[in-house]
């Protein structure tokens, strides 16, 4: 998380590395100011979950300190630990960029996928809730100073802590969020509906639908002391259709006397990886991390970007 793509040569009898090629990165970027450490919190279950995470040296681990926690925990795929110079900006204001390996994804292979899935789903959200609680009692973060942030179905993760748990952070980023689950997966017209029974569940039958519907993030809303909240979707997105947000927007305002702090951004040209050109998708980044600064009341470059 705080070395750009790199190219070695590596001796085989020697075993000596040689650094050959390195992507570079503007600005006097310097690997040495920053700190990457991989943690595990313990779930419910007692089932370790990895934790990746990345902080400027120096940053303060006494519960003052911004984080950006991500999750997103399905289909079997791993949230990738990569270098992204995009991250800079934060962590150069002091704020701890973290990822949590929850169940569902695919870090510790295909077991850790089927632990999350199906009947096991709420793994998954016990895993977050697990990792957020975890960095606030190890003091790299407050409940009030973290963000938290997922896409599409990591968006159906944070809609479902948000209301399992509205206390757990001061913000909610969620892209393209897989809100609407029990009517979704009640619409065959879709184009991945039917697909994806196996990873949620079918709910025309009895016990998939009794499943769902405990955890459906629209389903469950209700009045409670939400967090600021950024929602974003796209009108031609095909995989998580752009009213799902829309009325899971709506909902909350209607439950939550309007609900101020929950901003609805709708791209009217893109789809569901958002803007496809390169400017206009670093304008996306740079919205987010506006609201995020925002939110932490972290200012401009004075504050070390």
């Amino acid at each position: 998380m705080a070395t750009p793509p790199s190219v070695y040569d590596y001796g085989l009898r020697t075993r000596a590395r040689t650094l050959v090629k390195q992507l570079e990165v503007l600005g006097g970027f310097d690997t040495g100011a920053y700190a990457v450490e991989r943690l595990h919190a313990l779930a419910p279950d007692g089932t370790p979950v990895p934790i990746s995470l990345a902080y400027r040296k120096g940053t303060p681990k006494d519960g003052s300190a911004p984080m950006h926690l991500v999750g997103y925990g399905a289909y079997g795929m791993p949230l990738p630990v990569l270098f992204s110079s995009n991250r800079l900006s934060l962590l150069d204001r002091g704020v701890i960029c973290a990822l949590a390996h929850v169940r569902g994804g695919g870090e510790m292979g295909k077991p850790w996928h089927d632990a999350g899935r199906m009947e096991r789903k709420t793994n998954t959200f016990t895993d977050f809730i697990a990792v957020a609680d975890h960095l606030v009692e190890r003091r790299f973060t407050s409940h009030s100073r973290l963000i938290v942030e997922g896409g599409s179905a990591g968006g159906l993760l944070i809609g479902v802590v948000a209301n399992r748990r509205p206390d757990l952070a001061g913000g909610l980023l969620m892209k393209v969020p897989f809100v609407d689950v029990v009517n979704t997966m009640l619409d065959t017209s879709l184009p991945l509906t039917v697909g994806e029974f196996e990873e949620w569940g079918n709910p025309s039958l009895p016990g998939d639908f009794a499943r769902l519907s405990l955890y459906c993030p629209y389903t469950n809303l209700a009045t409670a002391s939400f967090p600021p909240m950024l929602v974003k979707t796209s009108l031609n997105d095909s995989q998580v259709m752009y009213w799902e947000p829309a009325k899971y927007v709506a909902k909350l305002r209607h439950l939550n006397g309007g609900a101020p702090q929950v901003l609805l951004k709708v791209n009217f040209a893109a789809g569901h990886g958002g803007a496809s050109g390169r400017y206009d998708a670093l304008r996306d980044i740079a919205f987010d991390v506006a609201w995020m600064l925002r939110i932490w009341g972290l200012g401009g470059r004075d504050a070390g970007a």
